[in-house]
């Protein structure tokens, strides 16, 4: 057998997220099975195989989130199929809204999730009038952001930080601790706005949790010391909103850097 990693992109807005699940239909005892981007790709592999699959992503992204760069590794059942064949043919079978960006062997001992150092998310976010092709994409406020004012605040989320506070109630995390190696805001050349962060992993709905409370004190004319004192209150009830997920996207899963703990 092969171990196979793929690069996926797909946009999240009709998907339950990333995680196949099993979901009440109303029928005392019965399940029904909601779409999501893992159990679309484990289907595409069974028509390809014609066999059950399974594939480990590197993370879980929520309903409505989108992705540039997930990664996911299934063990082939083929040792003879080139591994560019298989973007070409998955991508035959996928719908539309899911695609394999790349496709390559590696090591037997590889997994997605253990095997990563980091995710890196940006989100994105304007002002301005959004045309309804690109309102699935983007977070559209309506106050002018100070980005050197949000810079500043990002600039506390470096190192090993307690991210309770933007922990989503019913995490099962054994820890709250992440390793936050980047976090900042910049402009593209059409103004939007974009935020950046990049770290060994996340707990369920901290970055759009972080974004929401980054928008809402620069909204509000707070800083850095606000920020702060909601970092280190450890106290979801601190923080601002929880920004909604069509702005959001995993940009990039790395797995060359240092192996920090979950």
């Amino acid at each position: 057998m092969q171990n196979i990693l793929l690069t996926i992109s797909y946009d999240g807005t009709d998907f339950c997220g990333w995680q196949r699940q099993d979901s009440p239909s109303g029928s005392k005892g019965s399940t029904q099975i909601v779409r999501t981007v893992q159990c679309e790709v484990e289907n595409a592999l069974e028509k390809m195989f014609r066999q059950k699959i399974s594939i480990q992503g590197s993370g879980r992204t929520d309903s409505g989130v989108h992705a540039m760069g997930q990664a996911a590794n299934f063990f082939s059942p083929s040792e003879n199929i080139p591994e560019e064949n298989y973007m070409r043919a998955l991508n035959g079978i996928l719908p539309k809204d899911i695609r394999i960006m790349a496709a390559k062997k590696v090591d037997e001992s590889f997994n997605a999730r253990f095997s990563a150092t980091s995710r890196s998310y940006r989100y994105f976010i304007t002002d301005k009038t959004v045309s309804a092709d690109k309102s699935r994409y983007v977070w559209n406020v309506h106050h002018k952001m100070n980005v050197e004012n949000l810079n500043e605040m990002a600039a506390v989320l470096k190192g090993e930080t307690d991210c309770a506070s933007f922990a989503a109630a019913g995490d099962a995390s054994l820890s709250t601790f992440r390793y936050i190696d980047k976090a900042f805001f910049y402009k593209t050349e059409d103004e939007t706005v974009v935020f950046q962060i990049e770290a060994n992993a996340f707990l369920w709905k901290m970055v759009r949790s972080i974004t929401g409370t980054l928008i809402q004190l620069d909204k509000n004319h707070k800083g850095r010391d606000d920020f702060e004192k909601i970092l280190l209150s450890c106290n979801r009830s601190k923080a601002g909103i929880t920004a909604p997920p069509e702005g959001l996207f995993l940009w990039e899963v790395k797995f060359d850097g240092i192996r920090r703990h979950i």
